[in-house]
């Protein structure tokens, strides 16, 4: 079976510099917040071009540390997508406020910025205080014109950046645009650890102390809470392990890119809508996302072929049981309910040998061919 990802072969491509590692934290005797979180702080800020980088517990975690030390909280609003991880409303009703869901452009499968101009314009809450476009996929949301509306309505701008370590546009790096920025280090992540681990990033001096108190009771001097805070703090194996990966993490997104090439090139020409890459931005294809009206065939044919594929997500969050509730943008959200039911998406990650890479594509024109012939 081909995996559609495959965070063991990642771990052994750097099993002697990852467990060395783990033994010198073994050796050192500092398990929580010790120098290998702190030198792994200043390298992640560094290599997003951001001042400050704080680690946490989860993806989840950073999400709610970063609205929390916003000030955001019981009552207040927060506009995202539907078309996401679970974890981002999680997050937002984590820190008492209220997600308000708007619709996706449907090339991107991110935060379209017309739909929150049109929903901030409307004002059906005037306790928006918060936006989080999350860069899906790999691929950025506008930031450009999301930050500059924001600017206007004078709401945060908090980036959900866990599945995009390493995407741009125009050269700088997602992360850097927004007020605050959360990243995910789950295993199978562009950076993963062995584990949980997240991070909120920022270039706010006083947002990122803030943030550093949050993770630890609200501690500026040990047992006193000079703010209300909670326990999320990134473990020293953790961060030794990231600071490996990271000092690989360009060169193992540019093996996802030559991989999305190769299947462009494949598939081109077909019946498929492929991942498109707006003008500008560099995607990092943490998922190689396809669409077709047929997905549920097209997934079983390709299992019957040994080759693993997920949907990236099979129902969006203001249809599952626990948000059926939920606040929904005036225009509705016709693009991510269409676009759901048509995603798949197919193995990527750096270890993909070119062999594997063809039998994928060679599995797929195999499907279209034979799905074409009259019934």
């Amino acid at each position: 079976m081909i995996p559609a990802a495959n965070p063991l072969a990642d771990y052994l491509a750097r099993k002697p510099e990852i467990d060395e590692a783990i033994q010198r934290v073994l050796s050192g005797g500092r398990y929580i917040l010790g120098p290998e979180v702190a030198a792994f702080e200043q390298e992640f800020a560094a290599f997003l071009g951001a001042d400050f980088a704080v680690g946490v517990g989860s993806g989840t975690e950073a999400l709610h540390a970063a609205l929390r030390v916003c000030g955001i909280g019981q009552g207040d609003t927060v506009i995202t997508v539907s078309h996401t991880a679970v974890a981002t409303v999680a997050a937002i009703e984590l820190a008492g406020a209220i997600p308000l869901l708007v619709d996706i452009d449907p090339q991107t499968y991110t935060l379209d910025a017309n739909q929150l101009e049109d929903t901030l314009l409307a004002g059906r809450s005037s306790r928006i205080k918060a936006v989080i476009p999350v860069h899906l996929y790999g691929h950025p949301a506008d930031m450009p014109t999301i930050m500059s509306i924001a600017e206007r309505f004078d709401v945060r701008v908090i980036e959900d950046c866990a599945q995009s370590h390493g995407a741009s546009i125009g050269g700088r790096r997602v992360g850097t645009w927004g007020h605050l920025a959360a990243f995910s280090f789950y295993p199978t992540k562009n950076l993963g650890a062995l584990g949980d681990g997240g991070a909120v990033v920022t270039n706010d001096p006083t947002l990122a102390a803030r943030t550093a108190l949050f993770r630890e009771y609200g501690w500026m001097e040990r047992y006193i809470s000079d703010i209300p805070g909670a326990n999320t703090r990134l473990d020293e194996l953790q961060g030794a392990i990231l600071r490996v990966k990271l000092r690989f993490l360009e060169q193992d997104n540019v093996k996802r890119q030559e991989v999305a090439r190769r299947y462009d090139s494949m598939l081109s020409g077909s019946s498929l809508v492929l991942p498109r890459t707006h003008p500008g931005h560099t995607h990092v294809y943490h998922q190689y996302v396809i669409r077709t009206p047929r997905r549920d065939a097209l997934k079983q044919s390709l299992a019957k072929s040994s080759v693993g594929s997920l949907i990236h997500y099979p129902v969006p969050i203001h249809l599952q049981p626990a948000y059926r509730d939920g606040l929904l943008a005036p225009g509705g959200l016709s693009q991510t309910e269409r676009i759901c039911e048509e995603i798949l998406s197919l193995p990527i990650h750096p270890h993909l040998t070119q062999d594997e890479v063809n039998r994928v594509g060679d599995a797929i024109r195999s499907w279209l061919q034979q799905d074409s012939q009259p019934k």
